[in-house]
């Protein structure tokens, strides 16, 4: 039974097909395209996609998209930029005892959430010297009217 707070892709999400492709393929391994993407979606993808090898990992905070592979139990691997393809591989999560539809969310629902998480993630990272002025200008072109 499927808990109530289940990763779900948004169904009206533009790219809802990719995750309806992948759970009724269903393999542990599916090489795409990304022309093949967009060929499923009816859309291409954005400029990023192409430049950024970023836009393509597993983080669910990272983009729609990625809740597209995720909600289906796949994640992302083996992106080659250069060809424009990539692999999804079905998670086994916990040892094969999650499936999608019953994996945690993620634990970031909002921005706020989020950045109280990075700023804790920070803490004690920086340390300032004793004597600094953080107000002072960094810069010695500083200008106050600009």
């Amino acid at each position: 039974m499927a808990s109530s707070n289940a990763l779900k892709a948004p169904t009206d999400s533009r790219y809802a097909p990719l995750t309806a492709y992948l759970r009724r393929v269903g393999q542990p391994h599916v090489a795409m395209t990304f022309e093949e993407i967009e060929a499923l979606v009816g859309h291409p993808l954005p400029a990023s996609a192409r430049r950024h090898r970023a836009w393509w990992s597993n983080n669910p905070t990272n983009s729609v998209i990625t809740w597209a592979w995720l909600a289906a139990g796949y994640k992302s691997e083996q992106v080659d930029m250069e060809a424009g393809r990539l692999v999804f591989r079905r998670d086994a999560g916990d040892g094969g005892k999650e499936t999608a539809t019953e994996a945690a969310p993620p634990p970031f629902t909002d921005r706020a959430t989020l950045l109280k998480a990075l700023y804790g993630a920070l803490k004690g990272t920086v340390t300032v010297p004793d004597g600094t002025d953080l107000t002072a200008p960094t810069a010695t072109d500083w200008r106050a009217d600009r």
